[in-house]
């Protein structure tokens, strides 16, 4: 076909090419200025023609220059959108004021014989100069757009509706036209917006509400879905993907938008719905530019590095820029992973500000020794804690390991943060630290204790940050059914009625920032988890999601509760009062502090002595001796 010819042809049109049409149409337009200034007339001698020549070659040296200074020859043309557009405008805008100037300048030379054109002749060539230029650039998206529509190669793709005509459905349908490769034709988008039903973006039609996706796809017979709302929350991808199940039709989803680097959507974004999508909340928005200034310039420590809400404090700091970033872990291999990966995302920041310095140190927090050398080199400003041992059955049966990482590693800490001056120190903490049933949530109460402690008696200004699961960490429950699930089965769940609360990664490092900002020293913030989520309920969602069914594919058994493990966990201890903070997401107990015993660190220092020994029992009875809340007494036992 013709069109597919032309637009083959122009496709490949590069800056060498451009010049060239530019310069063929730049010695036109002044010609064409002068017909219809003249209304028709031509000058085909004299002094009038003498002009004509002479203003042609100004006005083509001048304009030519200006492309060419401002970088209209560095632009790549095929994916032309709004920003070329604008940039167009501006150079073609910057290029009609020289050539004005130069032009009203050197028309008062006789010799050039310019006199008797008018200052309207100049701007007229610039009008038409302006258009051909931009019809040379836009006509190979014109062209394209041509070949799609008479392209026989859509009836053999998928015919495909997008759900959600943001900017996010846009992106998608725009590569799908595009890219004649992907097997993807969209046939309607579906959108909510008043605004929006029934226009058409890119082509494709706004053909209804969202609750409309089934007469749509009788409709348009299409067969695939993609959900295209990166700040969709999880009940509303439940609803639709519900809606999907019941017509028998294939669902695809763009991530949200923590998951996508630099919020940018692409055509590879797009995967099946996962769990995680079910899970979503309203995205986190928190004052970035107070963060950001709370941590720009300084030195900044963050221990368990490696760790899944480590690296993720190491990736949202990295976006500050700090003056220096030191990554604490035991693991080196983890901490080889975030130190190569902040190397990368290095190289990727914008210039024009010092860069971070970024230093790795493989370091054991309870060897006191490396942690106050460390101190002593680099002198941290603000530490943040992530480094803790976490796994709550296996620290049952190691209490020894519990203690001495989650406590005695949080005291060589404080000890070193408030012997170097560190300005803030953040403990993450978790929300099994609230009347604990295990080793593992009574080490972590007793490490909030530690740093409301060394806040009251130091000045240094420590907090803890309290928070429950995370989706996508290591130990996640949804790692485990996926294992299982690979495995063929069973899933194993420890009780029917077994619940917990659940945020993203980087909904909960964006919320122990913005808490570090807010932080005057002393205070144990808890971040809104919204509601609790029974595991189960999220088993049979794995099991719909990757096309199973329960009881006949894949059986979901109860094992019965594992040693330290609670049924419903909490958030806040009896005797906190709590209120909340400037942010909406962030609570805080303000009473906290009043709540320490004065012979916190004698305990503790018996506590590591018992540790060491291996008496579980009498370690347990001591901390309960301690810590009134802790009932391990109601877990269950180890066998």
């Amino acid at each position: 076909m013709p069109v597919r010819y032309l637009y083959t042809f122009m496709k490949d049109l590069r800056s060498g090419h451009f010049f060239l049409i530019d310069f063929l149409f730049l010695l036109f337009t002044p010609l064409l200025a002068y017909m219809l200034r003249f209304d028709g007339d031509i000058p085909f001698s004299g002094v009038e023609l003498q002009g004509l020549v002479s203003a042609t070659l100004l006005f083509t040296f001048v304009k030519m220059l200006v492309y060419w200074l401002l970088g209209l020859y560095r632009r790549y043309w095929e994916t032309a959108s709004i920003d070329e557009l604008a940039q167009l405008l501006f150079i073609g805008m910057n290029a009609t004021i020289v050539q004005l100037i130069v032009f009203v300048i050197l028309r008062k030379i006789p010799s050039l014989g310019m006199e008797n054109l008018p200052y309207s002749f100049s701007l007229l060539d610039s009008i038409l100069s302006g258009f051909f230029v931009a019809t040379a650039r836009f006509s190979i998206r014109l062209m394209e757009r041509a070949n799609q529509r008479m392209s026989k190669s859509d009836q053999r793709k998928i015919p495909t509706i997008v759900i959600g005509a943001g900017l996010g459905g846009t992106a998608i349908v725009e590569e799908m036209q595009r890219n004649n490769n992907l097997n993807m034709h969209p046939v309607a988008f579906l959108d909510d917006d008043e605004n929006k039903l029934r226009t058409r973006i890119r082509g494709v039609q706004v053909m209804g509400r969202v609750n409309q996706l089934e007469e749509v796809v009788q409709s348009t017979s299409a067969s695939r879905v993609i959900i295209a709302i990166p700040s969709a929350q999880g009940k509303n991808i439940r609803k639709i993907l519900k809606n999907c199940e019941k017509i028998g039709i294939e669902t695809l989803t763009l991530p949200g938008l923590d998951e996508m680097l630099n919020y940018n959507v692409r055509l590879d974004n797009i995967r099946k719905v996962q769990i995680e999508d079910l899970l979503r909340r309203t995205p986190v928005v928190i004052d970035t530019e107070s963060v950001n200034a709370f941590m720009r310039g300084k030195v900044i420590l963050v221990t368990g590095g490696g760790g899944s809400i480590g690296s993720e404090l190491c990736r949202q700091i990295l976006k500050a820029r700090p003056s220096q970033m030191i990554i604490l872990g035991h693991g080196e291999n983890s901490i080889f992973e975030i130190e190569q990966e902040l190397f990368f995302r290095l190289g990727k920041m914008n210039g024009g500000q010092p860069r971070p310095e970024i230093i790795s140190r493989i370091v054991d927090i309870r060897d006191s020794n490396r942690v106050n050398l460390i101190f002593s080199e680099t002198s941290p400003d603000i530490v943040f804690h992530a480094a803790a041992h976490k796994h709550v059955p296996l620290m049952e049966h190691n209490p020894a390991e519990a203690i001495s990482n989650n406590v005695i590693g949080t005291l060589n800490l404080l000890k070193a943060a408030a012997k170097y001056k560190t300005s803030n120190f953040v403990l993450i903490s978790t929300d099994k630290a609230v009347n604990p049933t295990s080793i593992m949530g009574a080490s972590k109460r007793l490490a909030e204790m530690l740093v409301l402690s060394y806040a009251n008696k130091t000045g240094l200004n420590a907090c803890a940050v309290r928070f429950g699961n995370v989706l996508g960490s290591r130990g996640s429950v949804i790692n485990t059914f996926r294992k299982q699930l690979d495995y063929g089965g069973p899933i194993t769940i420890t009780h029917p009625d077994i619940r917990r609360f659940f945020m993203t990664i980087p909904e909960a490092v964006l919320l122990v920032l913005q808490a570090s900002e807010l932080s005057k020293g002393g205070e144990i913030y808890v971040l809104d988890m919204g509601e609790p989520v029974k595991i189960v309920d999220l088993a049979r969602d794995l099991i719909k999601l990757s096309g199973l069914r329960e009881d006949i594919d894949v059986r979901i058994e109860y094992t019965g509760l594992r040693p330290g493990e609670k049924l419903y966990e909490e958030l806040f201890l009896t005797e906190e009062n709590y209120e909340r903070t400037e942010h909406e997401k962030i609570f805080y107990a303000k009473n906290s502090s009043q709540m320490i015993n004065g012979e916190l660190e004698l305990f503790v220092g018996e506590l590591h002595k018992m540790a060491l020994k291996g008496d579980s029992e009498h370690l347990k009875t001591l901390i309960k001796n301690f810590i009134p809340e802790y009932n391990w007494e109601d877990a269950p036992r180890i066998s």
